[in-house]
């Protein structure tokens, strides 16, 4: 992207970045195009470089990963920006914030270009999420567009800077994206590169329309009209996603610097044959140098790796997880063990058939499964017994021992055969006193009829 050729609209027709702002009624000193360029660039940390904005806070991030390169126990990265073959000055930055990266392609001209991709990436690594979530990291992205609309309003940069913003976030095996102009992200899968952003430009919708090809795309004259972009319109929105990643997938994020000198085939073919990140990096970037370098070329190349940590971690919590299984598996094979002993060594007394049995195990059921068997029958009906103990054993009477068991058993029996002696007791008693009482009616009998028959005689 450059700041000659390109273009973005703010209104229904597409404004040259390069073009002179239109005098305001009344002209003030913060709001004109004369602006004290020692003053910009002394607020730029370093003019024209690919990091020009103020270091991240601490807290925010570890400051070990906001290098150009480095890796993580889950990704391994890679990032650079050239000037090019053309262009004198840079206006592109780049982020890399693991797990938070970023490229912005500035437009606008010297002094204004480097300054809205500046602010943009400022303010987004500031306002991402610290989570792969697409709607708020998108969010960042406006906030971002905001900031570079306030910034030219107060005086810095230049009326009408831009620039394009395409952020990604990778958490575990998710990726966000959030896309503003056509800045690029690709994602090389199983060693297919597939563009996962749609640029908002002139040529993309002719494409879109079937007019021209990819190709013809790319050496349009009209490549540089951008439809959407950071700084163009308050109201501006950006593209957000989320799509699924896996380990040895390779993510890309470029400025139109590498995607209008090389076709996507060459991109794929570059990204396959390079090793690490930074290699893919390096690659690309001198491949589109290669091609012309007509514009500022910044690459960041992210790859989803296991570097070894990650593996002993999972490795360590896996074998954890199963000594702990394995614990809790041995934990209830010895319940299980103890609750069977248990139960084939205790006794109860219940019945069988209407009679009095001996049981081993416990008057329970576990899912449909009797806790019992029957040991030993007896001749004792339960219908001898008492009412309660009866009841009791319709419930099963505990046993400590078999021989606590025949114990009882005899009580029964000793029972039972008292309640008979008892009872036949009962009955002869009753059947004497019957007899006494017949004998002592038929004696009065007898003298009335004696009195009687010596009446007669007489």
């Amino acid at each position: 992207m450059t700041s000659e050729e390109h273009i973005f609209t703010t209104g229904p027709d597409p404004i040259p970045h390069d073009a002179p702002a239109a005098p305001s009624a009344v002209a003030r000193p913060d709001t004109t195009a004369e602006i004290d360029v020692t003053a910009v660039e002394q607020k730029l940390s370093d003019p024209g470089s690919t990091q020009s904005f103020p270091a991240i806070a601490p807290e925010r991030i570890d400051t070990e990963s906001t290098y150009d390169a480095g890796t993580s126990t889950s990704l391994m990265w890679g990032a650079r920006s050239d000037v090019g073959c053309v262009r004198t000055h840079n206006e592109d930055s780049y982020l890399v914030q693991s797990p938070l990266f970023c490229v912005c392609d500035g437009m606008g001209g010297h002094a204004a270009g480097e300054v809205a991709s500046s602010i943009a990436v400022e303010t987004i690594a500031k306002l991402a999420p610290q989570e792969a979530d697409p709607a708020r990291l998108a969010a960042a992205v406006e906030a971002a567009n905001a900031a570079v609309i306030e910034a030219a309003d107060n005086g810095l940069g230049k009326p009408g800077m831009g620039c394009t913003a395409t952020v990604a976030y990778i958490e575990g095996t998710s990726l966000a994206i959030a896309h503003v102009g056509d800045s690029r992200a690709y994602l090389l899968h199983e060693g297919t590169l597939i563009r996962v952003t749609h640029d908002h430009s002139y040529v993309e919708e002719l494409v879109d329309a079937g007019e021209i090809t990819a190709d013809e795309a790319r050496i349009h004259p009209n490549r540089s009209v951008i439809t959407r972009a950071l700084g163009s319109d308050p109201a501006m929105h950006a593209d957000h996603f989320q799509l699924n990643i896996e380990e040895g997938d390779r993510l890309i994020l470029c400025s139109d610097g590498l995607s209008s000198m090389i076709p996507d085939a060459e991109i794929e073919a570059v990204a396959t044959q390079s090793p690490t990140a930074q290699l893919c990096t390096d690659n690309l970037v001198d491949a589109a140098l290669a091609a012309g370098g007509g514009d500022n070329v910044t690459v960041v190349v992210v790859d989803v790796v296991d570097d070894g940590r990650m593996r002993d971690l999972v490795r360590r919590r896996r074998r954890n997880l199963l000594v702990g299984l394995a614990g809790i598996v041995v934990a209830l094979v010895a319940a299980c063990c103890i609750g069977a002993f248990i139960i084939m060594n205790s006794l109860f007394l219940g019945v069988y058939d209407g009679r009095v049995a001996i049981y081993t195990g416990v008057p329970e059921s576990f899912l449909g499964i009797d806790l019992y068997r029957l040991y030993d029958e007896t001749a004792i009906s339960i219908g001898d017994l008492p009412a309660d103990t009866q009841n009791r054993l319709q419930e099963g009477i505990g046993q400590s021992s078999m021989d606590e068991a025949r114990a009882t058993l005899s009580s029964y029996r000793e029972q039972i055969a008292a309640d008979r002696t008892r009872a036949e007791e009962n009955a002869a008693a009753i059947e004497g006193s019957t007899t006494d009482t017949a004998n002592d009616t038929d004696e009065p009998q007898a003298q009335d009829a004696a009195t009687n028959a010596e009446g007669g005689d007489a």
